[in-house]
């Protein structure tokens, strides 16, 4: 991920959100990554990410987007790493129907209103994940995936709220409960 930048979150719902966290808390006490924590991200799925972006123009697209779902059922069914410098250890959730098409009706939204997809977003490319480490030692990386696999996964739950952050450190611009149409 880029030094800074702005992405499009899925939330979970508070007992997979507790999940998530365990992970991230035995990997700081361990030593092994505290990354996430610091940065002050909350345990999430990334939908979408770019290096510039309109926070207004985006907020009557998503609000508008998250008033016609409904909250998404997820399982964190795997442990990954992605092949990149940082070293990036993730959950990702079972890649059911419901979570793409979620996705790419997100990117018909954006295309609609002329924002640009890059690459690694669209929907053939999109990996969904939950990131739990950043930065993990290679020496570290076995143990690591000890601590995952001890969460005894599949975790599932509800994607609840998106939003948007810029990041880093993570601060929140907005977001929306989906299939909430009535305010707070």
């Amino acid at each position: 991920m880029s030094e800074g930048g702005y992405a499009i979150e899925l939330y979970f719902d508070p007992a997979l959100e507790n999940q998530v966290l365990k992970a991230w808390n035995v990997l700081a006490r361990r030593q092994i990554s505290s990354h996430l924590i610091e940065i002050e991200s909350r345990p999430h799925i990334t939908l979408y990410s770019t290096p510039f972006i309109d926070p207004a123009k985006l907020e009557s697209i998503i609000k508008t987007f998250a008033s016609k779902q409904e909250p998404l059922p997820l399982s964190l069914s795997t442990i990954g790493c992605l092949p990149n410098d940082n070293n990036l250890l993730f959950l990702a959730p079972t890649p059911s129907l419901s979570l793409l098409q979620f996705h790419s009706q997100l990117c018909d939204a954006m295309r609609k209103e002329g924002i640009e997809i890059s690459e690694e977003y669209r929907p053939d490319n999109w990996i969904p994940y939950c990131a739990v480490a950043q930065d993990v030692p290679k020496a570290r990386m076995g143990e690591s995936l000890c601590v995952l696999r001890d969460l005894k996964l599949p975790v599932a739950g509800y994607a609840m709220d998106i939003g948007l952050v810029e990041f880093s450190p993570v601060r929140e611009f907005f977001s929306f409960v989906l299939g909430s149409t009535l305010e707070g």
